[in-house]
């Protein structure tokens, strides 16, 4: 499905036949370019509204098919560049992502998503609003949507930082309760957050270094800039990931210090009432000839005993942190 067209002659949009050849025709006469947009188009459609432009056939089959790594290659005349759109749901801490596939020519840019996705609309009026930087030409929007993927990044990074905040506080809040799952569910998340940011920066340096010769070099610095925030995303994510392991790791230690003072606890009940036990199992042995079985204050004495042990016992205990 065309999201939108246009060809851009000096960094204005102008206004052309439908057909996207004769408007690439247009652009190669005038030296101005086309910006065409699709959505998750088919194998049919991609051919009959890109197929005069004589794609390679990988590059139609990454643009049909998709799921592909952050990556950038080169054809004869033509340059692909993939990237991954991604959405952080708050209410069910849940990470998606969606593709971006920029086919990237000397009169021309395809973009091409496929899943999730950020409306490109704004990205086009913001750039429309702003002829000079258009007139850079394809690189230019390129730059422009890298820069609104990877501030998306940045914004679901400190979301994340948040997420981590809390799961953080409920482990040292002092509870029984362990939060082992809820932190496993996160890490998954934040593991397919990496997968979609990480293998994104080779490409950017790519772009970005003094030998890519199809980037004019008036956007060098911005790309330069674009690679700085995408690596601070990286490093915030890393460190981020890092940190909930660590959150992980001491939730099972405040389970085992727990079951550990539970079983102190019990080991104390248990000892508590050893003494008693063991008196009143000698006594309970019925043997005729037992010291104090004829003594007239035998009885008491003993329980006085039962009660002075259970007594000394629970003291120390207690005293000690066992009760």
């Amino acid at each position: 499905m065309i999201v939108d067209s246009a060809l851009y002659q000096n960094g204005v949009r102008v206004a052309g036949p439908t057909d996207l050849s004769d408007l690439v025709d247009i652009a190669k006469a005038s030296g101005g370019f086309v910006w065409l947009g699709l959505a998750e188009p088919t194998e049919e459609e991609f051919q009959l509204i890109v197929g005069e432009l004589n794609f390679h056939p990988l590059a139609v089959e990454d643009a049909v098919h998709a799921k592909q790594r952050p990556k950038i290659e080169e054809y004869e005349g033509l340059t692909l560049f993939v990237l991954k759109t991604v959405f952080f749901d708050p209410t069910e801490t849940e990470i998606t992502t969606g593709e971006l596939l920029c086919f990237i020519s000397e009169h021309f840019i395809v973009i091409v998503r496929h899943g999730e996705g950020s409306a490109l609309g704004t990205v086009r009026r913001d750039l429309e609003a702003n002829p000079e930087t258009m007139a850079l030409g394809p690189f230019a929007i390129l730059h422009a949507v890298l820069d609104r993927v990877i501030d998306g990044y940045i914004a679901i990074a400190t979301a994340l930082e948040q997420e981590v905040a809390s799961l953080e506080s409920k482990v040292f809040s002092g509870g029984r309760q362990t939060f082992s799952q809820d932190i496993y569910f996160l890490k998954r998340e934040f593991i397919e957050f990496r997968h979609a940011i990480e293998p994104l920066v080779m490409p950017v340096q790519r772009v970005s270094g003094e030998n890519f010769s199809q980037v004019p070099e008036l956007l060098k610095p911005f790309f330069r800039d674009t690679l700085d925030h995408l690596l601070r995303a990286c490093e915030h994510a890393n460190g981020l990931d890092s940190l909930l392991t660590s959150v992980l790791q001491a939730d099972l230690a405040h389970v085992q210090v727990q079951q550990n003072i539970d079983v102190r606890k019990i080991s104390a009940w248990v000892a508590l009432a050893s003494g008693p036990t063991m008196i009143a199992g000698i006594y309970g042995m019925n043997f005729k000839n037992m010291p104090e079985l004829g003594t007239q204050f035998g009885y008491p004495i003993v329980i006085g005993a039962m009660v002075s042990l259970t007594f000394f016992l629970f003291r120390r205990f207690k005293k000690s942190g066992w009760l």
